[in-house]
């Protein structure tokens, strides 16, 4: 798959190369892993939140959810925003919200994200969080008696959190690391390039340096070709990192014994080694690099792109899984939306034939009004055709809620955060293998809406 790229981007004058670990230097397969976060958060609902038994019988649907969603902790709605923070879809429970009740609420406003009544499902779990709320909000809408929406998230996420920190996700993980666990030999290859290109390598992961260990061996180690470890490739390892705080305030590094895994508070500067906790101030101090020296790739939205662009000024790169499986969707249905388009350029010459005419009349330079009905139900056709079109265009995109990076035909607040943030965006890290360390990677240049116009009116001219 190619890198893509948002802005310039030159790998000759990268001197460190950072990674997280989890869905980026190492890959999961989402639907199984996702599913058994969902059955452990019921679980853990029920045992330790006092939810009632019933909701054990719930089954993970995974299309119910995709990364990037917002839920409106007022109305329990889950929605989907474009690029302008302005609603375009949204379902209460297992139900689509119809567009005049929609409307209704949200009045077309932006939606402002710092409201605490509103929370982006952008985390590792965002689809067995999405699932698993809106079918409690399903159960709630039916009579179940369950909190009220804001408590039901808090709970679900509280949860989860309890799942990871306690061990209880990571034990079943590492019992059957071959089910949920992506192996990519490319990866490993990457590493040992970057080496022989002299770049410096780290990690920066929330994960703990016992599950970190077991799950590079698993995963790396295997096919590294010149190195025995991969320990030996990396410089900087910091694990429990806690991001985003980690790019956002001061915090004290532990060193890590890498064969014992015991800890000793960390005085002087920070040398090649494995830590754990710390910051991105001191480490960029003591690593003796400006932030344009370092890149970053990270599959987290907020925690290892926004967060970074915003207190570091390091290079980012995201790591979109979800985009393989679009893009194979807009493959499938390129012939459906070159015929849409096509649709869609008739009917703007007819808009444009009726507005001309509409001038002639309140000019009073056409006495009749000629068939500007027919105009209309030219039209009419044409819209009815759209519409079945585009019913049958979603269908190679999720079920319900359509494309991660499209709210409709405009981009998606989570597409307007990759553009603005991420300086290359990617569906798996290896995707890099194909590209040079040394790589100079220029974005193509974004065509603006008064450009298209000269460019379309002189293809007119041309025609003629």
């Amino acid at each position: 798959m190619p890198v893509f790229v948002n802005r310039t981007l030159n790998l000759k004058k990268i001197s460190m190369i950072g990674f997280d670990m989890d869905y980026t230097l190492v890959g999961y397969h989402t639907r199984p892993f996702e599913n058994l976060v969902y059955d452990l958060a019921k679980r853990r609902l029920i045992e330790a939140f006092g939810y009632p038994k019933s909701i054990q019988k719930l089954q993970f649907d995974f299309d119910r959810a995709i990364v990037g969603l917002v839920i409106d902790l007022r109305n329990g709605y889950m929605l989907q925003l474009s690029r302008y923070s302005k609603v375009k879809l949204s379902y209460f429970g297992l139900d689509p919200v119809p567009f005049r009740k929609q409307n209704e609420i949200y009045q077309n406003m932006a939606i402002d994200l710092k409201d605490p009544n509103f929370q982006s499902l952008d985390t590792s779990f965002a689809i067995s969080t999405g699932v698993l709320f809106s079918q409690l909000v399903q159960l709630k809408k039916e009579g179940l008696r369950l909190p009220v929406y804001s408590e039901i998230l808090r709970t679900i996420g509280t949860a989860m959190d309890q799942l990871h920190q306690d061990g209880t996700l990571k034990d079943l993980l590492q019992k059957d690391f071959g089910t949920y666990v992506k192996k990519d030999p490319a990866v490993a290859m990457l590493l040992e390039r970057y080496k022989d290109y002299h770049k410096k390598l780290m990690i920066i992961t929330n994960s703990d340096y016992a599950y970190t260990r077991k799950l590079l061996d698993y995963a790396i180690d295997p096919y590294l070709k010149h190195h025995s470890s991969w320990q030996e490739l990396f410089d900087i390892v910091i694990t429990l990192a806690d991001k985003p705080r980690f790019f956002e305030r001061k915090g004290r590094f532990l060193r890590v014994d890498p064969e014992t895994g015991l800890m000793r508070n960390h005085e002087g500067p920070i040398t090649p080694g494995i830590y754990q906790g710390g910051c991105s101030t001191r480490l960029q101090q003591d690593l003796g690099l400006q932030g344009n020296e370092i890149l970053y790739l990270g599959d987290h939205i907020y925690g290892d792109v926004v967060s970074i662009k915003k207190n570091c000024n390091w290079r980012t790169a995201l790591v979109l899984a979800d985009l393989e499986r679009e893009m194979e969707g807009i493959r499938d249905s390129y012939d459906m939306q070159q015929r849409i388009n096509s649709l869609m350029n008739e009917k703007n010459v007819l808009e444009m034939e009726i507005n001309r005419r509409d001038i002639e009349r309140y000019e009073h330079t056409a006495r009749t009004q000629g068939s500007m009905d027919q105009l209309y139900r030219k039209i009419d056709k044409i819209n009815n055709e759209i519409s079945t079109l585009l019913g049958e265009y979603l269908t190679f995109f999720n079920p319900y809620w359509g494309e991660v990076l499209r709210a409709g035909s405009e981009e998606s607040r989570y597409a307007d955060q990759v553009e603005r943030y991420a300086c290359i965006y990617m569906t798996k890290v290896s995707d890099l293998y194909d590209h040079s360390p040394r790589t100079y990677f220029r974005p193509i240049k974004r065509i603006m809406p008064h450009e298209l116009a000269v460019e379309e009116s002189l293809r007119r001219s041309d025609a003629t």
